[in-house]
Order: C-alpha cells, then structure tokens, then sequence
C-alpha cells in the first residue's frame, strides 16, 4: 500500500517520468521516509508499552548479568527481521533506551540488514547452499564480533544524553499502573522520539535515494577487476556509503561475481552495501556522537573485509 501511495504522488500527481533517474529518485524517497518513520514510531511505541511491564533497571541488570548469551541472542534476532540499515535503526534506539548494553544492540544493529530469509532463498538460488550457509555463518560472527569489541570499549558517554542516556536513569525506576497508562506512555515516547530524529531520517533518505538511483554499477565493478588483492578492502569501501536492502543487491553482487570478481570480494560489497550506509550514519548521528559511529563504522568494516578475504581463500574450495 505504501509503495502505491509512493508510486500515485510520484508519478500522478507530481507528473514524474517513472523512466528517469529524478523520478526514480522522488519515488524512492517517499516510499523510504514514511515506511523508516512508521516504523520508527510504530517499534517505539511497542517497546515503550514492553518497557513498562518490565523496569528498565531489572532489565538492564538481567542482560548484564548474560551479555555473552546477550550478543548470540541480538544477533539470531536480526538474523529474523527482515530490515535494511535504516529500518533496523528504530529497534536499536528502543533497545538502547530499554538499558540492553551498547555492544549488544550494535550486534543487532549489524545482523538485521545482513541476514533475512528472503536473502537465504536469494543466496541459495544464485550461490548454492554451501556459500549461503558460510554466509549465513560469517553475518552473525560479523554482527557478534563488531558487538563484543564495541561494548569491550565501553563507548556509552558517546551517546547523546538527551536521546538516550538522560532518558535512561529518568525512567529506570518509574512504575506505570494501568494499561491506558502503559500505552499513553508508549505514544508519548514514540512521539517524542519522531520529533527529535524525523529531520535526520529524511536527510539519510534522500542521500541514499540519489545515491542509490545515480551510482552506477558498470564503473563499480570495473574499479574492483582492476585492484587484484586489494579488491576486497576496495570494494567493501565502495560499498559502505552506498544504500540499499540486501535482497536489491544481491543480484549486483551475483553480476560482478559472473563477471569475474572473487566470489568475497562480491560478498564484501554486498555485506558493506547491507550493513552499513551513509545515510545510516547520518540518522545515527541524532543519538550518538561521532565517535561512536566512527567506532562502528570502522570495526563493522574490518570484520567484513576479514570475512571477504576468508571467501575468496576458500573459493577453490566452494566452487566445481
């Protein structure tokens, strides 16, 4: 209904050409703004009932007390929500305002655009089972590694106080009774949550949308045949800033791979492409400083082109 709604204000009543880049653009944009922004409020306003029902200090000591099962769990979690880097974002900031500790949502936060079940059948179509399972594999140890270390630095004093940790301690010890109060105070944290970030989300939108619809593939991949073993780190640069949902890129990366790109450095691209964006940094930038993300940014990287070098070591192996 949404991509409808997108499609009929795009190419009806602005009178686009759904043919051109611009248009393509616009569409992109609207459809991505209210689906991330209904999102947004819809995740807050469930996780701000959850909360009351459960004290954010009880919750918040029970998960310290099992961060390592803490990080398996974030990660399984993601592996089911089928979520692109910006999507994924409203369930990280209801987490972090839950108390969950920082690596673990940042675990979340890495695995959700990574892995979903529609990928898998995508992957087992175009790859094989055997790189689907490795892959599979190699996304949750990507999200868990790039969890642990980041919540081994203790970055928390990076988040933004007023987003985040202020709201923390302000709540963690408020009992709510009644169920028309739980949901009041559901709304009114969704509410005021949307207030402080809707600026930000369309900002992150309308870069990946020109970025998306403008960036063109043919020059990618010809870049990556030409820097032999430095094509994993490459391409996986290439792919960080770049926005769009794993599912959209897989066929990309089936594309470079046909074409004679190592099988991880394809992978690399995708994983990048998937878990990291610049418009997700640019959202991001509301609750944490940039540091943080930085942090995040670069750590996730790593662990990717280790995962991108590990593919392509094993790719005499995988492929007959």
């Amino acid at each position: 209904m949404l991509l409808r709604f997108a499609d009929w204000l795009t190419f009806q009543v602005l009178a686009l050409d759904p043919k051109s880049k611009f248009g393509a653009a616009v569409d992109f944009f609207i459809y991505d703004s209210i689906k991330i922004l209904l999102l947004l409020f819809a995740m807050i306003f469930v996780i701000g009932v959850l909360r009351t029902f459960l004290p954010q200090a009880k919750l918040k000591a029970w998960m310290e007390k099992k961060s390592g099962w803490g990080y398996i769990f974030a990660a399984l979690f993601g592996a089911v929500t089928p979520f692109c880097s910006c999507s994924s974002i409203p369930f990280f900031i209801s987490f972090v305002k839950a108390g969950i500790p920082l690596g673990v949502c940042f675990t979340f936060l890495v695995t959700s655009p990574l892995i979903n079940e529609y990928l898998v059948v995508l992957m087992a179509g175009f790859f094989g089972w055997k790189i689907t399972v490795l892959y599979v594999l190699s996304g949750l140890f990507v999200g868990i590694l790039s969890g642990f270390v980041i919540g081994t630095l203790k970055l928390e004093k990076h988040l933004v106080a007023d987003m985040v940790s202020a709201e923390l301690d302000s709540h963690a010890d408020k009992q709510i009774l009644g169920f028309r109060n739980k949901i009041n105070f559901g709304f009114e944290e969704a509410v005021e949550i949307v207030r402080k970030i809707w600026v930000w989300v369309l900002v992150g939108v309308a870069i990946g949308s020109v970025i998306h619809n403008y960036v063109p593939q043919d020059a990618i991949q010809a870049l990556m045949q030409r820097t032999g073993i430095f094509s994993v780190p490459i391409a996986t640069l290439i792919g960080v800033p770049m926005y769009g949902s794993c599912a959209a890129i897989v066929p990309v990366a089936v594309v470079l791979f046909q074409k004679g790109i190592p099988l991880g450095t394809a992978l690399a691209f995708m994983m990048a492409v998937a878990a990291l964006s610049l418009p997700e940094a640019i959202m991001l930038r509301r609750a944490m400083k940039l540091r943080l993300i930085l942090a995040f940014f670069g750590i996730t990287t790593l662990a990717i082109i280790v995962i991108g070098y590990l593919f392509n070591f094993l790719q005499v192996v995988l492929i007959k």
